[in-house]
């Protein structure tokens, strides 16, 4: 029988992120994933929103960037059949990389091997059951099978999760009769691009960039200028159910390509052929006991570039709060905050991508009156950086504990240029280890004092900075702030409060 501090179930994304953050916080997980070796059947096509802050916090976003498979796009997304269009602000509410998901997964491999996180490749869950102590996991591999035991185990496996209904944890949505069909190809001479990005297809005609509506779907094209590589697109109703390991081949794309637009589009290669339906689904709790859930096990959303933002993110916010509570000194009701405030983020993003799916899937006037309206409120610029802002989940606030927390408590900590005895820093760089942070920016030492009998768990740093957004920043592991204190606070009201968010965050000094 093996033992281990956490069990992760399932090697995707937010698997090994959240493998990732339990090792830089000092825990030893084991991931068991039952495919003997990493898919390679296209999924996401990037990686966008906050999660690539996060990355830049933890020092990996160079890296993510080196692995890009092309050039950034402009910044401009789909949004429901309308788009979000940022090309015009110097400091767009949204960003994304060209990023697969098999190198994504590659990525993240390596790092968990740069930690020493030891994954089992070809190992199926049988049999899950938990008491007050542990959670014991039957476990098939190719020797046979065997039982780990852990203190936790998290379901990171994905929309047919089996640790979700052994947990027996409720997963009510709904699935659309619809099937999207994503492709990044190159045209052959024949087919023109023409200067404005759309397509001239002989024998057919001109068709136009951007999105085309027609009585049998949605077809959608995404050109550079000068470039034969363009993405394509399709949305039509149907009823197929397909099998996700049987990968979608050039003949399926043009085929529903003719249905949509009644063109047929020659192909000179594809680099990229995914097909997803779209579904809305939330599990009713993310923790059972000592059994968790994370990214597409915990929640689908009905729109793409959401889902890997949203549980990579579900990880980030997990992994401190298990460690913790591993480690010992987790306060009462840490490890609850995960479903509180993840099931909040997740339930934000279903908001927007149901908006979506209103916008996506009518076709009557009605329908067209109601993308117009809302295209045009996008040309305004307070509108246009809310609704990145949503999309990105930048614009989240836990809820965090006290009759009246300041503003910034429950937000993504900005990052700060630190001027310091060492030199210059920055908030990014002091979140590299995922360690908590009492960030004193003002000169409050009766601060860092209360501060010290948490040492063994919260570095404590003083600067100075240009814009000053408060005296003293308290920045989980996560970079949400915990707590902040304005110059107006007394010295004895903020050491009282520091030391109540101190604990409740970090357990008894």
């Amino acid at each position: 029988m093996t033992r281990t501090d956490v069990i992760i179930v399932g090697a995707g994304p937010a698997g090994l992120m959240l493998a990732a953050e339990l090792r830089l916080a000092g825990v030893r997980p084991l991931v068991l994933e039952r495919k003997p070796q990493r898919r390679d059947i296209p999924k996401a096509g990037g990686l966008g929103g906050q999660i690539l802050e996060l990355l830049r916090y933890r020092g990996l976003l160079e890296r993510f960037e080196a692995a890009c498979t092309g050039p950034v796009p402009p910044p401009r997304f789909p949004f429901g059949g309308v788009h979000l269009d940022f090309t015009q602000l110097a400091d767009p509410p949204l960003h994304a990389l060209p990023l697969p998901q098999q190198q994504l997964e590659q990525l993240l491999d390596d790092r968990a091997g740069e930690l020493d996180v030891e994954i089992r490749r070809g190992h199926e869950v049988t049999g899950i059951s938990q008491d007050d102590a542990a959670v014991t996991v039957d476990v098939l591999g190719p020797d046979g099978p065997y039982q780990v035991v852990a203190r936790y185990l998290v379901g990171c496996d994905g929309a047919r999760s089996r640790v979700r209904d052994r947990a027996a944890i409720p997963f009510p949505g709904i699935t659309y009769p619809e099937v999207n069909r994503l492709a990044q190809v190159t045209l052959p001479a024949e087919v023109t691009v023409l200067g404005n990005g759309d397509l001239d297809v002989p024998g057919f005609g001109t068709i136009s960039a951007g999105f085309t509506r027609t009585d049998h779907g949605l077809f959608g094209i995404g050109s550079s200028p000068g470039s034969r590589a363009v993405s394509l697109y399709t949305i039509e109703d149907e009823s197929t159910e397909y099998d996700d390991d049987v990968p979608m081949t050039v003949p399926e794309l043009q085929d529903s390509i003719h249905r949509v637009l009644g063109a047929r589009l020659p192909v000179a290669e594809a680099t990229r052929l995914s097909r997803f339906t779209f579904k809305a689904y939330q599990a009713e709790r993310y923790r059972d006991g000592r059994i968790l859930l994370a990214g597409d096990a915990a929640h689908l959303f009905p729109a793409t570039g959401v889902a890997l933002n949203a549980g990579m993110l579900d990880a980030v916010n997990l992994a401190w709060k298990l460690a913790a509570d591993v480690h010992g000194r987790a306060p009462a009701g840490l490890l609850d905050t995960y479903h509180g405030e993840r099931h909040l983020a997740g339930a934000r993003t279903m908001l927007h991508t149901r908006a979506q799916v209103a916008l996506r899937r009518g076709h009557d006037a009605a329908a067209e009156a109601l993308r117009e309206v809302f295209t045009e409120l996008l040309t305004d610029e307070q509108p246009l950086r809310r609704m990145g802002a949503l999309v990105a989940g930048t614009d989240l606030r836990y809820p965090m504990p006290g009759a009246e927390p300041h503003p910034l408590a429950g937000a993504f900590a900005p990052d700060l240029t630190l001027h310091t005895d060492q030199g210059v820093t920055s908030v990014a760089e002091l979140m590299h280890t995922a360690r908590p942070v009492l960030l004193d920016l003002a000169g409050r030492p009766e601060l860092r004092q209360v501060a010290r009998q948490w040492r063994d768990r919260v570095d404590i740093r003083t600067a100075k900075t240009d814009e000053r957004p408060a005296d003293v920043l308290l920045i989980r592991p996560d970079a949400h702030i915990a707590w902040a204190a304005d110059a107006a606070e007394p010295d004895g009201t903020a050491a009282t409060a520091l030391r109540e968010a101190l604990s409740h965050w970090f357990g008894a000094p």
